[in-house]
Order: structure tokens, then sequence, then C-alpha cells
């Protein structure tokens, strides 16, 4: 299975727990969560081969992928190796039959911005003083529910996505009920206040 665990273009997102991906599945999960790690609970053993980015829920540079692999994939890549695939060095991950560990002890296949480095373990340590993961996860829903008011106070404004279940608390997608002419004039008014532009 590969799927996105948060749509960043809708506003929607997988329900907790991934109730629906088998406990004894004999493939693996594939799982794009760039926008969802930090900001919502991962359920880790539904997921073997995740990846994230660190431009987004904690704010750092771009171009810096994370790949978080379950001794599931560990396995797959220490036992298959597909006839006539080569593949470019800077994505294998094992050799001779074992997963090349250093990769995930800090040897880099590519070189990474030192700095872009230092910016993210600035992001930890700040992630750290505020809860840990559990605190960035309540930020992030109690950001989602100062919209959730408003919107509930406002009948021009909803969710793209109606059900709560499915609602991203960091990809947030509204609808304007407004005429044509309102929007313009919306549109206007937040370029004049510079809240968007």
């Amino acid at each position: 299975i590969c799927f996105t665990f948060n749509g960043t273009t809708s506003g929607v997102r997988v329900p907790d727990g991934c109730d629906w991906i088998a406990d004894d599945r004999t493939g693996l999960t594939l799982c794009d969560a760039t926008s969802a790690v930090f900001a919502m609970n991962m359920p880790w053993e539904k997921l073997d081969v995740t990846t994230y980015s660190w431009q987004k829920v904690l704010g750092g540079e771009g171009a810096h992928g994370m790949l978080i692999l379950s001794p599931r994939a560990v396995e797959r890549l220490e036992t298959y190796t597909p006839e006539n695939r080569p593949l470019p060095k800077i994505f294998r991950l094992a050799k001779k039959g074992k997963i090349e560990a250093g990769i995930f002890k800090g040897a880099t296949i590519n070189t990474p911005s030192m700095m872009a480095v230092e910016d993210y373990i600035d992001a930890l340590a700040w992630a750290e003083s505020v809860g840990g993961n559990d605190g960035l996860i309540k930020i992030s829903n109690n950001n989602l529910a100062v919209v959730e008011k408003f919107v509930a106070e406002n009948e021009w404004i909803d969710f793209l996505a109606k059900d709560p279940a499915v609602r991203s608390n960091t990809s947030v997608c509204l609808t304007l009920d407004l005429s044509p002419e309102q929007i313009k004039a919306f549109v206007a008014l937040l370029e004049k206040e510079n809240v968007a532009l």
C-alpha cells in the first residue's frame, strides 16, 4: 500500500489508527508523511517505509528528506534483490544482503548543508522544550481549534473536509460561501492588511 498520510491540497488526513491496514499483511506500507510527522499521532506499527521532510511541521530548510524503516522493511531490503533493476548509488540502502547501517547513524549519501542540519537540531531542541512529540501534536490541534471556532461562528466559511475525523490539523482548506464580488473584496482586504498576497 502506498499512500499520503496528509493531503495538503485537500485538507484531509488519514484517520487515527490506520485500522484499514492489516496487522498480518505480507506486503509493505509506503507512506508520505511530510506534513504529518510531529503534528499527528503516527501509527508506527502500521508504517513500514515512511518519508517526511524537514521544512514542513518543524519549519526547516527544504530539500532534506528523512526515511524511517520498520523492521519489516529492513528485512525486505536484506532479502530481496530484483533482477535487472540497477539502482543509482544514492538509492542503495543494502549491500551484500545487509542494510547499510551507516546511513542511519550519520553517514551521508549526499552532502547536506551543515547549517541546515544545525537548524534542524535547534528545531528538535525547541520541540523537546514544548513537550516533545506530544507537545507538538497538542500545539497543532490547538491551532486547528482556533480555526474551527472561527468557522463555527461564521456561516460564510466552512471546511472543505466536512468530517472532523479526517480533517487535517496542518493543511487547513476552507471554502467561502461568498459571491465573486465579495471574494474579490475579501482578497483585496487581505492584501491591504498584509495578511496574504
